[in-house]
């Protein structure tokens, strides 16, 4: 059963009009007690090695390409980094 809040708004003033009361919409609860976690992956390496890492994931169904961050400079030589967020729903544990 959706419920509402009414905002209340300031007392009249002379010289403005008050708007009317707003209803703002509730966000239904949901009621799966598991919610998805994230998961942030860091990789290291050179660039050479990080496209590798990425399209090996990618061939075995772990992630798009797409879902990793564009390569970051660590400030190492040769060295630079790509981030990748990933939700995930971890089994019940009993």
């Amino acid at each position: 059963m959706p419920t509402t809040i009414e905002l209340q708004t300031a007392a009249p003033s002379a010289l403005r009009d008050v708007p009317a009361p707003v209803v703002l919409p509730t966000i239904p609860a949901t009621t799966s007690p598991f919610q998805p976690d994230k998961v942030r992956h860091l990789v290291f390496g050179t660039l050479a090695a990080i496209q590798f890492t990425i399209k090996d994931l990618h061939k075995r169904g772990y992630a798009e390409p797409n879902d990793w961050s564009q390569p970051l400079t660590t400030g190492r030589p040769g060295e630079v980094m790509a981030i990748l967020t990933k939700r995930v729903k971890p089994e019940p544990q009993t």
